[in-house]
């Protein structure tokens, strides 16, 4: 009875303290890369006998694209290629549309006219998928130091391997988003980290393989503003811009409307017959102006709850007097201060709760997006102060309703009864954190005897 109590005990250790994390991140990456390596053989030998096509969802279209870019043109308005899964022939034959736009920034372009190079133009689809299995295992390792840095426990680790989704969207689908998380989670390491200015590269680079990385930026520069004197902040900013003025310069220079309409698209008309997350609300719902405009209400209302009650503790500052910062810098022992309370638990809070906060309030959602929500909901899950038991239990439905294709209502309520939960619980559950902290400012005294 000891022996099984000790072993009991060590194994509750092992699952929740986090000087544990290191070596256990290391073995779950080497059976996760065994794993992954076994679907990656298997969709092989399926690829062979022609049994397998979901591969040619966006493949096959980002590939067209390449070949019109790698044949001289610049211009977004002429880019263009196939879209869906099945042959050319096969979506002739059902009426399909077949032609969808380059709607992604320069980054997309770039990365994927180097996969373009090292697949054959895209015909070797098994190369392509031993350098997403990379991808995937390097992104893993990234959101896994995130975690170490935070102080999570080991046990949330186990959840970031064990979704089916995920490892479909990133070694079977080969879409963009693999490149852009692995962007985003290199952007907040380096930010715990304290490297600045390789956050704000990394972060930029994320930006200009997909849009949606743009989500993040509130939490992301909430963060800047706290951790940085005014000077650093804007340096940063600028070199976010610059990167992506740089890999744009070959389309800006040709037709700048064309690329900022595509890229950067905001007045997209989605597809119902795609959504994840509103299947539930029927199609006229979807589709209606006044539903998008809610939607939006709904974003700034909730980030503007997070910045007001939960995002400016570090510098127990107000939001307003966070602002004047940039014009009356504080003295150095204060921005010291406020650097140190900036830690990384704060900033990979800030960051994945800005972006669910995005997501949860965003017009559609498509599978690929789950790679954004799975790294993101264990940690944020955590930050609720659940139970672990509930935690997995959450994990677990969410999951199921990721995997449930195509979307169903009762999945897609699901799928957004998950992300409320996990925006509200970790508003609830982080309401003492800096509650011990010293505090800068005491009261306007303070606030208004900043000194340049």
């Amino acid at each position: 009875m000891e022996r099984i109590k000790t072993l009991f005990n060590y194994g509750i250790d092992l699952a929740t303290n986090p000087k544990h994390t290191t070596w256990l991140s290391y073995l779950l990456l080497v059976l996760d890369g065994l794993l992954t390596s076994l679907v990656v053989n298997k969709t092989r030998s399926l690829l062979k006998t022609m049994e397998f096509t979901d591969t040619e969802i966006d493949w096959v279209a980002y590939m067209q694209q390449i070949a019109l870019y790698r044949s001289g043109e610049r211009d977004y308005a002429n880019i263009k290629g196939q879209t869906g899964t099945g042959s050319l022939d096969q979506k002739i034959t059902a009426g399909l549309i077949i032609i969808g736009p380059l709607v992604y920034p320069a980054g997309h372009v770039m990365l994927y006219d180097a996969l373009y190079r090292l697949t054959d133009e895209g015909s070797n689809i098994f190369r392509a998928q031993c350098i997403f299995m990379i991808v995937y295992l390097a992104a893993l390792s990234v959101v896994m130091a995130c975690y170490r840095k935070a102080n999570a426990p080991p046990y949330l680790l186990a959840l970031l391997i064990l979704s089916k989704r995920v490892h479909s969207i990133f070694v079977l689908r080969l879409f963009n988003d693999c490149f852009a998380v692995l962007g985003l989670f290199s952007a907040i390491y380096f930010y715990q980290a304290g490297m600045f200015a390789f956050g704000s590269l990394a972060f930029s680079f994320a930006v200009s393989v997909k849009m949606s990385i743009l989500l993040a930026a509130p939490g992301v520069g909430i963060a800047l503003l706290q951790a940085l004197p005014p000077k650093r902040v804007i340096n940063s900013v600028m070199l976010m811009a610059q990167v992506q003025i740089l890999l744009a310069v070959p389309f800006i220079t040709v037709n700048a409307r064309s690329y900022i309409g595509r890229a950067f698209q905001l007045t997209r008309q989605f597809v119902f017959k795609w959504t994840v997350n509103w299947r539930f609300i029927g199609e006229d719902t979807f589709l209606s102006p006044g539903f998008a405009i809610l939607l939006l209400l709904t974003n700034v209302t909730l980030l503007t709850v997070f910045v007001f009650t939960r995002w400016t503790r570090p510098s127990s500052l107000s939001p307003s007097g966070l602002a004047r910062t940039m014009f009356k810098p504080l003295p150095p022992r204060m921005q010291q201060q406020m650097l140190i309370n900036v830690t990384p638990d704060f900033i990979l809070t800030s960051t994945v709760t800005s972006l669910i906060i995005g997501l949860l309030s965003a017009r559609t959602l498509h599978y690929q997006f789950y790679a954004y929500i799975a790294w993101s909901t264990p940690f944020l899950l955590w930050k609720t102060n659940m139970p672990s038991y509930i935690i997995i239990l959450i994990w677990v439905v969410q999951e199921w309703a990721w995997n449930v294709y195509p979307s169903t209502d009762v999945s897609s309520m699901v799928v957004m009864g998950c992300l409320a939960i996990q925006v509200i619980g970790v508003w609830w559950g982080t309401r003492n954190d800096f509650a011990d902290e010293t505090i800068l400012m005491k009261g306007s005294e303070d606030e208004h005897q900043h000194v340049d």
